[in-house]
């Protein structure tokens, strides 16, 4: 990949920056040939991956080597891109907003730090992953259980950051944060709630401490660089109680957001319950050519033979209750009661006791990357985007937004692929767009359904959670209350936190004074 260096970047100082960083971590650890930065691009492009190309990266292995990178970064107005593993896959991944950035890998920085069984919280780095914070737990006999995403792949603090999900009572994974420790842009360390007083004795018990609370202000943002984040953990149980069906209809889902959403309020249901379509399961089992080799979307009757020939309905999800045996039975039969007033459909039951295996249909954290499959659903070189609006988790939210979503997707020849995430209040109703990138056709349709998608959503008053690097300024702009209020704020923060600009310039639609004028 050819060198392409950020506006405002002198060759010349791009060089004495490199050499200054080589001084830091050594000069294995800059990497910056053409090889290196193909490493760094977006796995999952929709498009030319150098478009979102980086100059080169440093990984350092420590907090006094990101402060001395950000002074370099200072000194010669290089922007550094920061991430903690670069497997937000579908997101850009690895791949900065500013082409010619500098990437600050921190996948080096692995230190589990402390792990408490009593309390129930973990204290880790950012190159920490959930793979290796799982082996830690199993190598050590804890009996605390994470909450894991489809793709363990990545890093336990940089999913926390974007707010990543699972579907176990501790799911919403920001909201399990509790402290971090951050590297300013001016190379300043600050350490958030109680882990302000030096001599802490409850950093990652509170979330709350003294005065305005900052945890939040670090996620999905360039604020800082987070160096150390607590999180808490959940007590193993001592039992589960899966219960899994399907639904033949599209249609169901309006009935049964209906019915199961005043479960999950009321605490009935302890988890974020996830309704997946029928070919959100398919892609896990098979590819797409085996079922249809015609054009454009898949025709129903395609899809209803497939469904049937695996077993799957058009909505499928597994409902799982954690704690006591005998509270786990009570609860189960008041779901099964409330269900069985719109459908017959059997459940599949499946129970787990302390002292058995953690296995994956317990309900126990037990990491995986078979989520990837999905990119080969369309053969070639595959790739995925997703888009996930928020709405009010009521039937009659589902079935508008399933209904718009599946018609825009088929009519860029696109099969829906969707699922509908129950949260205590709301729905994140997240669809999938997956595509052969060698494709240059099916590619760019993936790119005019997505900024359908989001001006979609706006319309209806659904904000997306999370975005691509190529749509980050395209959201932020639907958030647009008060002449954009928030977003004048967020870059009023940025701009006394970080005068130069250097830190992740375009993160999540934020952009330092000096380089506004390359917004989308």
């Amino acid at each position: 990949m050819k060198l392409t260096l950020p506006k405002g970047v002198t060759a010349r100082s791009f060089d004495r920056a490199l050499q200054s960083f080589s001084a830091i971590v050594g000069s294995q650890w800059v990497l910056a040939s053409d090889e290196d930065r193909l490493t760094y691009l977006d796995a999952y492009a929709p498009g030319n991956a150098e478009t979102y190309g980086p100059a080169a990266a440093v990984a350092p292995q420590s907090v006094e080597e990101i402060q001395a990178i950000l002074r370099v970064a200072n000194e010669h107005r290089v922007p550094l891109w920061p991430f903690s593993r670069g497997k937000n896959l579908g997101y850009g991944g690895s791949a900065p907003c500013m082409l010619g950035s500098v990437i600050l890998d921190l996948s080096r920085m692995k230190r589990i730090l402390e792990v408490d069984e009593k309390l129930a919280y973990c204290l880790v780095e950012p190159g920490v992953g959930f793979f290796d914070l799982y082996e830690h737990l199993q190598k050590n006999s804890i009996k605390l259980w994470m909450s894991i995403p489809a793709n363990g792949w990545g890093s336990v603090i940089g999913n926390a950051l974007d707010r990543g999900l699972s579907y176990t009572p501790y799911g919403e994974h920001s909201k399990r944060v509790c402290g971090m420790e951050v590297v300013l842009p001016n190379g300043e360390i600050v350490r958030t709630g109680l882990g302000a007083m030096a001599n802490s004795a409850s950093w990652q018990l509170s979330q709350n401490a003294f005065g305005p609370s900052w945890d939040q202000m670090f996620m999905q943002s360039n604020f800082g660089v987070v160096t150390k984040m607590g999180l808490w953990l959940m007590p193993e149980p001592e039992a589960t109680l899966s219960l899994s069906t399907s639904l033949p209809n599209p249609d169901d889902i309006e009935w049964l957001i209906d019915t199961l959403a005043p479960l999950r309020l009321r605490g009935v249901i302890q988890h974020d319950a996830n309704i997946g379509n029928g070919i959100r399961a398919a892609t896990l089992r098979s590819q797409r050519d085996e079922w249809y080799r015609g054009t454009g979307a898949m025709p129903q009757n395609v899809i209803d033979d497939m469904q049937k020939k695996l077993g799957l309905g058009a909505w499928n999800f597994t409902l799982r209750f954690y704690g006591e045996p005998e509270l786990n039975e009570a609860s189960a039969k008041i779901v099964k009661a409330a269900i069985a007033k719109r459908t017959n459909a059997e459940f599949r039951e499946t129970r787990w006791e302390r002292g058995q295996p953690a296995a994956r249909d317990s309900g126990a954290g037990v990491p995986s990357v078979n989520a990837l499959q999905v990119v080969n659903w369309r053969g070639g070189r595959g790739g995925h985007i997703g888009f996930s609006p928020i709405s009010p988790a009521t039937g009659a939210h589902a079935i508008k937004q399933y209904r718009l979503a599946r018609r825009r997707y088929e009519e860029h020849g696109f099969d829906y692929f969707g699922s509908f995430t129950i949260r205590e209040r709301h729905l994140n109703h997240v669809t999938l767009c997956v595509y052969d990138r060698d494709d240059a056709a099916m590619t760019k349709g993936a790119r005019d359904l997505m900024e359908i998608l989001v001006k979609d959503a706006a319309a209806d008053g659904y904000g997306e959670y999370r975005a691509h690097v190529m749509y980050m300024d395209h959201i932020a702009k639907t958030y647009d209350y008060n002449n954009h209020a928030l977003w004048r704020l967020n870059e009023t923060v940025k701009d006394a936190l970080d005068p130069n600009g250097i830190l992740a310039p375009g993160k999540s639609g934020i952009w330092p004074k000096a380089s506004r004028g390359q917004r989308a």
